[in-house]
């Protein structure tokens, strides 16, 4: 606990969020979450039953929220309205939990972010009494605005949700990151374990995702991957790179005093 992630005054050991969708089922779904180490887990409201249906097997049973902090997702929401709903229904299923995350689709095929629309939802939400974490696009000015309003986190994508791509624009991510007073999570785009470092390293708080582990062959033993990638990439932010040098060679070894020189 000596360097937390903090998310609206609540401390958290693990930068590694995760989703609970796209699983087999609820038994690999909680073993792959075991192995990635998180303490937050997203889940899609509209996708994943939580108590909606009071017949058929809950997520509740395989994660307790006893055991991980939940985060109710706007998934599959074109609109504000719908997102706001979305996480009303949200709240009343989960007893006034009021940490969440929003997002807004632009289309269906990219499942870019409406940001004219998250932006009118994060204002209704906030006033509403949530704690908003918030997909958006990586504008570092937008990001801001999301600041503004008051939510607790902002959460850039890589590249599109689910394509694996990485991270395509470091750069607006170091612009976002070196203006927030918010966690910076990264989130959508990552496929392996050296796109998570790579987010880690560039000083961001923490990494969220959910296909890159459960598409991957062996979905838990990604997760794990995915833990250890976090952490080194955090770990090796905090220490800080050497300097890169172009055409200036520096040996490992020193070169004056050698034995029998």
């Amino acid at each position: 606990m000596n360097d937390p992630l903090i998310i609206a005054g609540t401390s958290y050991t693990s930068r590694l969020l995760v989703g609970t969708g796209k699983y087999k089922d609820f038994a690999q779904t909680r073993e792959a979450v075991v192995a990635s180490g998180a303490q937050i887990v997203t889940v899609a409201i509209r996708r994943t039953n939580i108590g909606q249906d009071a017949n058929a097997p809950s997520l509740l049973d395989a994660l307790p929220p006893s055991e991980f902090t939940y985060l109710p997702n706007t998934a599959g929401c074109y609109s504000a309205d719908d997102a706001v709903r979305t996480l009303r229904l949200a709240r009343e299923l989960l007893d006034g939990h009021d940490l969440v995350k929003l997002e807004v689709l632009g289309d269906p095929h990219t499942l870019f972010p409406n940001m004219p629309e998250t932006l009118k939802a994060a204002e209704t939400l906030v006033k509403d009494g949530f704690k908003v974490m918030v997909y958006c696009s990586d504008d570092p000015i937008q990001a801001k605005m999301l600041e503004e309003i008051g939510c607790v986190a902002v959460m850039p994508l890589a590249s599109l949700i689910g394509s694996g791509m990485g991270i395509l624009n470091p750069w607006n991510l170091k612009l976002i990151i070196e203006q927030a007073k918010v966690p910076v999570i990264v989130d959508a785009g990552v496929g392996t374990a050296s796109d998570a470092a790579i987010a880690m390293e560039l000083g961001c708080d923490g990494v969220l995702m959910n296909t890159a582990i459960a598409l991957a062959q062996d979905p838990v033993l990604m997760a794990s991957a995915m833990n250890k990638a976090v952490v080194a990439g955090r770990e090796a932010f905090r220490a800080g790179r050497m300097p890169r040098k172009l055409y200036a060679a520096s040996p490992s070894s020193p070169t004056t005093g050698l034995i029998g020189g």
